[in-house]
């Protein structure tokens, strides 16, 4: 099989987890045997372009003329079964979804964000959730509220790009969603089901993971969207050493905040790791923490605690509630009913059996295969903070065992091949 993936890199100054995984991404199916032609571009180019490039960067989101020509080249010269779309602004644009099928190339493209509706990509404006650009047939707010890069005239840019290219998201072949909630969002933006298949990203294994530590551990960006004010209101409502340490590892704006709160006893902050420091301190942690407080689409961080056996306690907004097996009920993006629960959820019902954490919890607390979700609200959190303590231990087998069958590279892999031979088999 022979397969576009297709990508504009975001800034190397920018972390980009998007980065990450289209670059694993690309290893698993080489490792597979799928033969792999990257067309990808980066930002980081921008600076180096010609005067005559630059004069064209304006328009590039709804049409890149340099990336159409390379791209139909490639097409011409490759025959592939499929391209397979991630990330096209603004130096693809998604005009190649239209120049791969005029050459009969089916196009599949993975759904990182909610950017085929909202101009930001997160459904997140001034430290709150923000649907205001839903259902529009242009997105005015976005550009009233300078969501695209702080920029009124960006923003122009981009809900125009939205609006342009409608058609053209949905005559998609086949959607990728990463989680239950963006397939809620893909609906909600008139796709229909049988071009949604949802599958997630996956992170290499780690190994068996290493006996359950103690306390609570927060990994990620230090930033507002992250719920860091929402974590440290419910931390502060029980007494010091309550539950052991709190662990806070990372950076960016709020890092005074947790500075000052590492004040207490009971809270460590452990700064930006390595790769060795954050599996050092997820090996030193029982449960780790999980809450956005916007829809975060799929947080790495939940899977790399899977992987390593740790339960999860986080927020019931986005992707969060699907990776812990908590999926129904559960909050959507803001994107129609919460109808469809996780695949590798456990069977309930008669006959079933009970599951591990089958032990009552307090009302607004969801009990998932690995983990709990709750509303996003201190009372709620706070009142969650015990039940994971007591439950991490119960719960640590269930975690890697859902790691190992929704979120491992051969599992996934595989998935992701079985969505290219479907889309290459069907006629356009």
């Amino acid at each position: 099989m022979r397969v576009v993936v297709a990508h504009n890199r975001y800034r190397e100054a920018q972390p980009s987890g998007e980065n990450t995984i289209v670059d694993a991404e690309i290893a698993q199916l080489t490792a597979a045997g799928v033969e792999v032609l990257p067309f990808l571009r980066s930002s980081d180019e921008i600076p180096s372009m010609p005067r005559s490039a630059k004069a064209l960067l304006p328009i590039s989101p709804i049409y890149a003329p340099r990336a159409q020509q390379e791209l139909s080249r490639l097409l011409t010269e490759q025959r592939p079964d499929v391209l397979h779309l991630h990330n096209p602004y603004p130096l693809l644009s998604p005009w190649v979804v239209r120049t791969a099928h005029r050459h009969g190339v089916p196009v599949v493209q993975t759904v990182h964000n909610y950017r085929q509706v909202c101009s930001s990509g997160l459904y997140f404006r001034d430290g709150m959730i923000c649907q205001d650009c839903r259902g529009r047939v242009l997105g005015v707010p976005a550009v009233v509220h300078r969501c695209y890069r702080g920029s009124r005239a960006q923003s122009a840019l981009m809900a125009t790009t939205l609006a342009v290219h409608r058609g053209t998201w949905r005559s998609v072949d086949r959607f990728i969603a990463l989680t239950t909630a963006v397939a809620d969002h893909l609906r909600d933006y008139g796709i229909p089901d049988e071009r949604i298949v949802v599958k997630p990203n996956a992170i290499p294994d780690p190994g068996p993971p290493a006996p359950l530590g103690t306390g609570f551990l927060f990994l990620g960006r230090l930033s507002p969207e992250k719920g860091l004010d929402l974590l440290l209101d419910a931390w502060r409502r029980h007494p010091d050493g309550a539950f052991g340490p709190l662990r806070i590892a990372g950076d960016g704006e709020l890092r005074p905040l947790v500075e000052a709160a590492a004040e207490r006893a009971d809270v460590t902050f452990l700064g930006p790791l390595d790769r060795a420091g954050v599996r050092a301190a997820l090996e030193s942690s029982a449960v780790v923490l999980a809450t956005s407080t916007w829809h975060d689409v799929l947080p790495t961080v939940i899977i790399e605690a899977l992987a390593a056996g740790r339960p999860v306690l986080g927020t019931a907004l986005g992707g969060i509630p699907y990776l812990v097996g908590a999926d129904t009920p559960r909050e959507p993006a803001g994107t129609g009913p919460a109808v469809t629960a996780s695949a590798a959820a456990p069977a309930t019902g008669p006959g079933s059996p009970p599951p591990a954490t089958a032990a009552a919890v307090p009302a607004g607390i969801v009990a998932g295969e690995a983990g709990w979700v709750v509303p996003p609200e201190p009372a709620a959190l706070a009142a969650a903070l015990p039940v994971a303590a007591a439950g991490a231990a119960a719960l640590s087998p269930a975690a890697r065992s859902r790691y190992e069958r929704t979120f491992h590279p051969d599992v996934v892999t595989k998935r992701l091949i079985d969505i290219y031979a479907a889309v290459s088999r069907t006629p356009r």
